[in-house]
């Protein structure tokens, strides 16, 4: 049996467990649960509607992260329930997918919530994909990467079916949560650092969990795939990655410039793509890839704000230890 093209799962029969390390991904997620409204807007309001709290940089790099993420959770979900889902048949790994797709779906609550908490048009938050040009570039860049699986003929069986699903799995899981999440994430994260939109600041704590088990699932599930079907990594479909890769740092970077063109206290444009060529490396690392970068990570205060001292069981091995959303304490 595989994870993938094993006509002979039965949807109802979960035991025994093949892949043990899919059930934990899903009982981590479990032990993660939580939800926007657990968290106070009040602050964040009062800031937002001070004339003075807040610069005109900090609400642009605000309103770009909440543009970008609006739109980029929605199309991951939809890339798990209408391809990951029906193409692997493992059903351990289905019943993460099924996890995973609630996280999604309480990621993109989380933006509705901002949203009506700060009074922001979502006509113009919701659009960004359209109107900011870093912020199209990086979607259609994923949907171009991705689109050839969702036609409804496409199958996985053969070597090159088997690569282009993998692609497929690349672009969502390495590039799309992998690299171009992260500098949002260290943008909202310096914010909350200056005691400013705590309220969005933990928020995004919790996504950026969440979105760190969902790549180290995708990482397994791509390195399982891999394992299972060697004739796909040759050297052609590496090198592809690692350009893939390479494109994806260059507009992760160009959409940093843009969120942030005139920096801010302690942080700047510049910074935020050298921690996305950090975070580039890693994840070359976790597809048993060569680094490119070699960037030293330029915020180190990141691992402590969101607890990821523990990011080796994350990217590097297996999750071995979680803990329930209410019950975490963040400095």
């Amino acid at each position: 049996m595989t994870i993938i093209n094993n006509s002979k799962t039965d949807p109802n029969k979960i035991l025994p467990f093949q892949y043990p390390w899919a059930r934990e991904y899903y009982k981590s997620g479990v032990a993660n649960n939580w939800t926007p409204e657990e968290v106070s807007m009040q602050k964040d309001v009062e800031q937002w509607k001070s004339q003075t709290a807040l610069s005109d940089t900090e609400r642009r790099l605000i309103l770009w992260n909440l543009g970008f993420f609006s739109t980029a959770e929605s199309l991951t979900a939809n890339n798990i329930v209408l391809s990951v889902y029906n193409h692997v048949t493992n059903p351990e790994a289905r019943q993460y997918l099924l996890r995973q797709a609630f996280e999604e779906a309480i990621h993109t609550d989380t933006f509705i919530y901002c949203c009506d908490s700060l009074g922001l048009d979502p006509e113009d938050i919701y659009n960004m994909y359209k109107t900011i040009p870093s912020i199209d570039e990086k979607d259609s860049f994923v949907v171009e990467l991705t689109k050839s699986v969702f036609d409804p003929s496409f199958s996985t069986e053969g070597p090159e079916n088997i690569r282009r699903f993998v692609r497929d799995l690349i672009g969502f899981y390495v590039i799309m949560e992998g690299i171009f999440f992260y500098a949002g994430f260290a943008m909202i994260l310096a914010l909350r650092r200056q005691n400013k939109m705590v309220g969005i600041g933990e928020q995004f704590e919790y996504i950026m969990r969440d979105e760190s088990l969902h790549l180290a699932f995708g990482c397994d599930l791509i390195n399982t795939i891999k394992a299972e079907n060697p004739e796909i990594w040759d050297k052609e479909f590496k090198d592809e990655v690692v350009d893939l890769i390479r494109q994806a740092v260059v507009l992760e970077q160009r959409y940093a410039h843009d969120a942030c063109p005139q920096g801010l206290l302690g942080i700047n444009a510049e910074k935020f793509s050298q921690y996305v060529e950090y975070v580039a490396d890693r994840r070359l690392e976790r597809l048993n890839l060569p680094k490119v970068y070699n960037t030293e990570n330029p915020f180190p205060w990141m691992s402590q704000a969101t607890d990821l001292s523990k990011e080796k069981n994350f990217f590097e091995t297996r999750v071995t230890e979680y803990q329930t959303g209410a019950s975490l304490d963040w400095d």
